[in-house]
């Protein structure tokens, strides 16, 4: 099941947003899309905080088409006026048909020339109807299937440890996702490297972070040093500092905000 809020730091705050899960003949490509809409009064500007999946997006605007990489800090957005965007989280197996290095954008993010891209999800964005969104994300996949061609096996195994490292509470280090897909830590870093531009340590630290965020937002009287536990931390203050690191705030501020 698409968690709707996941990485949202502050939910509440978020203009009219969905993730829709992707036709199946994309599953292998995307994760989900992601579709904010927003109109925000003149001379305002509502902020948007996130802590990131550890993957690439491709995004698709009015103004254009954005590949977005991997980030190891949270991220805002300002939005203002009105607007939309149509983004896909991308699974591995799409990454190495789209850029070279995927580190190179860890942070960062660039132009991608697709043309016929934007003018597909605009066509289908700037209908007004109500299923505006799902045809966006029919005609992103149908680019996406083109662009990409047939999944081998390398491709399908660099989604397997996505998906250990990205949603298996049980793999809480490399070495856990080495021995699950039966490989070595170094293979593990090199396919982790090629297909998403992060070690699988700071993959599996994302996760967590996340889970960390929305249990405190979530559970307000959620004890931390019993959840720093259920999330594999060494202690409440490991989980602190990671929070402090990433966030920039300590759980109890976050808490309290």
């Amino acid at each position: 099941m698409i968690d709707a809020q996941r990485g949202i730091l502050y939910p509440a705050r978020m203009p009219d947003f969905h993730r829709l899960p992707p036709p199946t003949q994309a599953g292998e490509l995307v994760e989900w899309f992601w579709v904010p809409e927003w109109s925000i009064e003149p001379g305002r500007t509502s902020r948007q905080h996130v802590v990131a999946y550890p993957a690439l997006n491709l995004v698709v605007d009015p103004g254009g088409v954005e590949l977005v990489g991997a980030s190891t800090t949270a991220t805002h957005r300002d939005l203002v006026g009105r607007g939309w965007a149509v983004g896909a989280l991308l699974k591995p197996a799409s990454v190495a048909v789209l850029v070279d290095d995927p580190s190179v954008l860890r942070d960062d993010s660039t132009p991608f020339d697709a043309p016929d891209l934007l003018a597909a999800v605009r066509q289908a964005m700037e209908s007004g109807d109500d299923s505006r969104r799902e045809r966006a994300a029919l005609v992103f996949s149908e680019w996406l299937i083109e662009k990409v061609g047939l999944v081998g096996p390398a491709a399908r195994q660099a989604n397997e440890m996505a998906t250990l490292l990205m949603a298996d509470a049980a793999i809480t280090r490399a070495e856990d996702a080495a021995v699950r897909l039966s490989m070595s830590v170094r293979t593990l870093q090199r396919l982790a490297h090629r297909h998403v531009g992060l070690p699988p340590a700071a993959m599996i630290r994302r996760r967590r972070l996340q889970e960390a965020a929305q249990r405190v937002r979530e559970q307000p009287d959620v004890d931390l040093s019993t959840l720093a536990a259920d999330l594999g931390y060494a202690d409440h203050s490991h989980l602190t500092n990671d929070f402090r690191t990433v966030l920039g705030i300590a759980p109890s501020t976050y808490r309290a905000s």
